[in-house]
């Protein structure tokens, strides 16, 4: 089974314009297509900007709103599955949300964030509570995570135990939390035997400094590609052989005694 070239796309993009957002994105998928990805990753919350303040409920839409029209447009145009942040309403509430498109522009996933950071995303969203989505791409088993909930290795561990195989997690990881971005996501993604594209915006966005930092964690630890702190366009191979390889020499899930963890909340 060949790798899937994923390209992690680092960028705040334009915050406030949907319009701003999706001409970067169709720019970035260009470029990654042109590069052989069939993947393109970005950030949390890439359709609007974050630090957005009472607009994250005025350009809040629907799943299969305009803007994830337009998207599906670019994801087809390029050839190229998308994965984004965005904010979805869904009658009265607004999620704080994440899209998978696939190459030919069909909606393959959709994911509510479960574990809100802060008092900014409390104030602005309501939690999700599926705790694993996923869909099927290039022969691999993708799930679909958003920054602060791979802080919690539970979310991570029942992914696992779902058979994701390429864990995306679109993120607004600001500072002074580089540690999770250098230290956590390798770790999440050794310990659940598994690959993990963790996309950063970057910058200064309102109150938040966001740190980049955006990664491609594979299952045997290493970072197997790594951006820095700025704007930037970073790929890197989700290789099926290395994912047999290492869950062949790290057999954590097959060692696993659940019967001794059942006391756990």
């Amino acid at each position: 089974m060949p790798s899937l070239r994923t390209a992690l796309l680092q960028s705040s993009g334009r915050p406030g314009s949907v319009p701003g957002n999706l001409a970067v994105l169709d720019a970035a998928a260009g470029r990654a297509a042109a590069a052989g990805a069939g993947l393109l990753v970005c950030p949390e919350m890439f359709l609007t900007g974050y630090a957005i303040g009472d607009d994250v409920a005025r350009l809040a839409e629907p799943a299969d709103g305009e803007s994830a029209r337009a998207v599906a447009a670019i994801a087809s145009r390029h050839g190229i599955a998308v994965a984004y942040g965005y904010p979805e309403r869904d009658g009265e509430r607004v999620y704080n949300a994440a899209q998978l498109v696939a190459p030919d522009g069909t909606r393959l996933a959709d994911y509510r964030k479960t574990h809100l950071f802060g008092p900014f995303e409390r104030e602005h969203f309501s939690a999700g509570d599926r705790p694993v989505v996923q869909a099927e791409l290039g022969g691999l088993r993708l799930g679909l995570l958003i920054c602060y909930d791979v802080e919690f290795p539970e979310n991570v561990r029942a992914h696992a135990l779902a058979g994701t195989d390429l864990l995306l997690v679109p993120t607004a990881q600001m500072h002074p939390f580089e540690f999770v971005a250098e230290s956590v996501v390798p770790v999440r993604a050794f310990e659940n035997q598994m690959y993990v594209a963790y996309v950063n915006r970057t910058g200064q966005e309102g109150a938040f400094e966001f740190v980049g930092l955006s990664s491609l964690a594979g299952p045997d630890g290493t970072t197997r590609a790594r951006a820095g702190r700025g704007e930037e366009l970073v790929l890197g191979e989700a290789d099926p052989a290395l994912l047999t390889a290492s869950r062949t020499a790290n057999p954590y899930l097959l060692d696993r005694r659940p019967r001794l963890y059942t006391w756990l909340g």
